[in-house]
């Protein structure tokens, strides 16, 4: 048993003794059905927090032919299928962390080289008496041993793209691993399967295709692997039930990352994290600072800002995915940017809109803080002076909402402050903090129209009133009133038997001063 060569099967062992383990062996399904044959490649990316490298170890843990597994995986789902003892620990598994020779190394040379070398002394004490064509040759060697054994190789390869990272703009570099990853991999008859994970899916480098023999799996499109991206609903129900928490409150905060296959995904540390301390919180701040958000929504390319205050309101904007070249550093416009913060969960993706949105609250605070820090002149202000706003409409104070809002006022290129649609935005953005509290719906369909904003208080805040709140432009404030009144907008709320406070607002576009009214009623 070596370090990268058939190591320890010790790191599944402490997954599965886990307090909270959630069974994703069904991802070996699939990989035992395309071992050894073209499709045996597999790139699977996914953002931090959503569980790369326990995949990672479980197939490691596996295929690996030193290890006796059985026990480990005795009762999950993989031990019920009729394949599970046919590929179970009959492989020599080489699992490279590349994060670790990534940080022992200066550069890109001296990288590949501690690769080679430590591959190599784990090949040659486990097969000290083969004859070798050139000992000092990866591939050359791992052919030799698979010429003599007929023990084909099983690779896994963890942080795969952090070289991406590390050298951002060194292209050169870059280049050079892609070459050594595909002269490792490519057209080997001693791999049965290869299985990358990572943050992105793999670099393009216009006709350079030195990898492209992988399938790819990713955020944008995980295929039949969606249900492994992160915790699916019903995993996630067994757990709130298991551990007494609110399934509403914890789908607002982690759920938001749909796929076919798969229409809700969970932030899995997330959810982990929840269940274990018994409270709902920001759990992605632990890993990764705002900071890193804020470096790419800052980008000066034309709309980006109008969307990201678009998607803050709750809006979904348009985004096209095909020119994005699988780095951090290479954008060509806006959607390049909203493309890598797909891939590094920060947005969600509906794939048959082909547009993106803030998937949950947890994540929405962090564009929150963000945009808070950056310099956005009057947003960031509305955002830190929301929850005055929201305590504002709680005690009937009209004038301070109507100061606010006008504090909140903006102009954007395409939300031009022209007409009730863009005076919700600056609502919904002047009340963000109402989101925690509340479920808000847009259009909400009700007696005879649909209500502009309905803020309707979540299962744990229902101390708190309903808000209706319809506006207007360049009209009255009380003609706002009057028409949730004649529409009845009120009759899509019979569920709700709370407190309810219609707010009207308007803008009057010669003056440009906001205008509220609040009126306290009481449900039939």
């Amino acid at each position: 048993m070596g370090i990268y060569l058939n190591p320890s099967n010790e790191n599944f062992e402490k997954m599965i003794n886990s307090e909270i383990y959630v069974d994703k062996t069904g991802l070996l399904v699939y990989t035992n059905k395309i071992i050894n044959t073209m499709q045996g490649y597999l790139c699977v990316s996914r953002p931090r927090r959503f569980g790369k490298s326990m995949a990672a170890n479980m197939l490691a843990a596996y295929y690996n032919c030193e290890c006796d597994s059985s026990e480990l995986f005795k009762g999950l789902e993989i031990s019920r299928t009729r394949d599970f003892g046919k590929f179970l620990n009959k492989y020599d598994t080489l699992f490279l962390n590349m994060q670790e020779f990534l940080s022992q190394s200066k550069d890109m040379d001296s990288m590949l080289s501690l690769i080679r070398k430590s591959v190599l002394w784990d090949l040659l004490e486990k097969y000290p008496d083969f004859r070798y064509f050139d000992s000092g040759n990866l591939t050359r060697t791992m052919q030799d041993i698979y010429n003599q054994t007929r023990r084909p190789f099983v690779i896994v390869i963890d942080e795969w793209d952090c070289i991406f990272r590390e050298y951002k703009i060194d292209k050169e570099s870059q280049e050079q691993y892609l070459d050594f990853l595909r002269d490792l991999m490519k057209d080997k008859g001693y791999i049965h399967l290869a299985y990358m994970t990572g943050i992105l899916p793999i670099k393009k480098y216009g006709t350079h295709s030195a990898l492209n023999m992988f399938d790819e799996f990713s955020m944008i499109n995980p295929g039949p692997l969606a249900s492994y991206v992160g915790f699916t609903e019903e995993e996630v129900e067994v757990l709130c039930g298991e551990y007494g928490m609110d399934m509403e409150e914890v789908k607002s905060w982690y759920d938001g990352y749909s796929f076919e296959g798969a229409s809700s995904v969970y932030s899995p540390r997330s959810v982990v994290n929840c269940m274990r301390f018994g409270k709902i919180e920001n759990y992605w701040n632990q890993t990764e600072t705002f900071e890193a958000l804020q470096a790419y929504i800052d980008m000066n390319f034309d709309g980006l800002k109008d969307d990201i205050l678009s998607m803050m309101a709750g809006e979904s904007v348009p985004v096209s995915t095909g020119s994005f070249t699988n780095d951090m550093t290479t954008f060509h416009n806006e959607n390049d940017v909203l493309t890598l913060l797909i891939h590094l969960g920060y947005l969600g993706y509906d794939e048959n809109n082909r547009s993106v949105f803030i998937p949950n609250n947890e994540v929405r605070a962090e564009y929150v803080s963000a945009v808070s820090a950056s310099d956005w002149g009057e947003i960031s202000k509305a955002l830190k002076d929301s929850a005055d706003t929201l305590n504002a409409i709680w005690h009937g104070r009209a004038e301070l909402v109507a100061k606010n809002l006008r504090e909140a006022h903006f102009e954007t290129s395409h939300i031009q402050y022209n007409d009730e649609n863009a005076l919700s935005y600056t609502i919904s953005l002047a009340l963000y903090a109402a989101r925690n509290y509340y479920t808000v719906h847009r259009e909400l369909a009700g007696g005879k129209g649909f209500a502009d904003l309905v803020f309707l208080p979540r299962k744990k805040f229902r101390e708190k009133p309903a808000l209706v709140v319809e506006l207007k432009w360049d009209k009255n404030a009380s003609g706002a009133i009057s028409q949730i009144k004649e529409k009845e907008y009120c009759r899509s709320l019979e569920d709700y038997s709370g407190n309810l406070l219609l707010v009207g607002v308007n803008y009057n576009k010669k003056t440009k001063e906001h205008e509220c009214i609040i009126e306290e009623i009481s449900l039939p």
